[in-house]
């Protein structure tokens, strides 16, 4: 197959739909050779913070002369940034290898067995493990966790690291309802003996997680109690045992990406002190401080001001008014909203609709994508209208700021159409 066709191949799998578990992982695994257990990997799961905490760690390492593996997802800009090497996606051919070489085992799956056919993330994670472990080793792979974390894709290796980097209501239709449902589904990556570094905030969650570390006999380094990120507007200190970092300001807006970076330097030390790694700490910083993440209050245009923010859960909006109060309160805000379905529609909404000047609602190509009237009929803002061409509008736009959010899949549409306006 050549790249189109293998791309093509591997989108097919969506129509196997999600699928928890991982005994489908867990043999095609053993098929192909368990190549996850030749990888030095750092798991990072939460309900959001992610993809930043795994930017901080990449660029950290980097800096320190390692080279290292990525796994990530949603892609913002191209398929192959999921599976990236030091920051760049995986070539076209290098893709198509990998196709060639899992396409077998999914068939054998199939063909031996009544678990049923492999979904589309679970190809991909065969597809990340397959090159980390056997056709591209690096020092180390950052693997962000997919849907949940117990039962996701990527909880089939034994990590040297695990972070936990939030806990929030997101995907309640298949991990439950409740803080505590989710604790339950993110508390089962923790491994005895692996450190987990985390942040969790609601009282039943953090109670549940706790007793899990103890359970398991992994040793936890917490946001708050062990790790200490004292925040005085755009700069902060980081804490944890004898270690005091000061005056270190991120290009990341916000100070929950002040806490993401914490728990990133924190997981990077404690790998120093078990002497994993050598780590020259201001090349550490210095990275850190630098380290974007495309689609996370990113702007892309200054005059007039557009900026890009993949809020797709009701914690990750208010995160996000937070953050447009407090640096851009001076400013008329323009919001252009987009979702797919299964998400808190009306609290999101809310949420937003008390920093907008306009609220502008649409739609976008994606199997889930909600329709915009449906969005529309739920906005209460008084300024509501309904952008059919979200390409033309962000185009024309001529207000003081705007601010397009929603889905992550949209912000991959919005970035997709103003890369073909360069």
């Amino acid at each position: 197959m050549d790249y189109l066709e293998s791309l093509y191949w591997i989108h097919e799998r969506t129509k196997f739909g999600i699928k928890p578990g991982v005994k489908r992982m867990e043999w095609m695994l053993e098929r192909i050779g368990h190549p996850e257990e030749h990888i030095k990997g750092i798991h990072v799961v939460g309900t959001n913070g992610k993809g930043s905490t795994v930017s901080y760690l990449k660029n950290a390492l980097l800096a320190n002369g390692y080279e290292v593996g990525t796994f990530t997802s949603p892609y913002i800009e191209t398929f192959n940034e999921r599976i990236s090497l030091n920051g760049v996606p995986v070539t076209d051919d290098e893709l198509i290898v990998l196709v060639e070489k899992v396409k077998p085992v999914s068939e054998a799956l199939v063909e031996e067995t009544d678990l049923g056919p492999a979904t589309e993330f679970e190809i991909i994670t065969m597809m990340m493990f397959v090159y980390f472990g056997e056709v591209h080793p690096v020092d180390f792979v950052v693997i962000e966790a997919g849907l949940g974390a117990k039962h996701d894709s990527t909880n089939v290796f034994m990590p040297i690291m695990t972070i936990l980097t939030s806990i929030g209501l997101d995907h309640t239709n298949i991990m439950g309802d409740t803080y505590l449902d989710i604790a339950r589904e993110k508390a089962g990556v923790i491994k005895s003996g692996v450190p987990l570094v985390y942040a969790v905030k609601n009282e039943d969650a953090k109670q549940y997680i706790n007793s899990v570390v103890a359970e398991e006999g992994a040793r936890g380094i917490k946001l708050g109690r062990d790790i200490q990120c004292v925040s005085s507007g755009d700069e902060f200190t980081f804490r944890y045992k004898d270690y005091e970092l000061e005056d270190i300001r991120l290009k990341m807006l916000g100070h929950h990406q002040q806490e993401n970076a914490s728990l990133a330097i924190a997981a990077l030390i404690d790998m120093y002190e078990q002497e994993l790694i050598q780590l020259d700490f201001n090349k550490m910083i210095a990275a850190i401080e630098e380290t974007t993440w495309t689609g996370r209050i990113e702007t892309v245009q200054t005059e007039p001001t557009i900026i890009l923010d993949g809020a797709h859960n009701r914690e990750s909006i208010d995160v996000l008014v937070d953050t447009m109060e407090q640096y851009y309160n001076d400013r008329k805000i323009d919001v252009l909203f987009s979702a797919i379905d299964g998400k808190p529609l009306g609290s999101m909404l809310h949420s937003l609709e008390g920093i907008a000047e306009r609220f502008y609602v649409t739609e976008f190509d994606f199997p889930k994508a909600l329709p915009v009237d449906t969005i529309y009929e739920t906005v209460e803002h008084d300024k509501k209208m309904k952008v059919k061409d979200y390409g033309d509008f962000i185009r024309t736009y001529e207000g003081d700021l705007l601010l397009v959010t929603g889905s992550l899949y949209f912000i991959s549409a919005v970035k997709a159409y103003l890369k073909k306006l360069d």
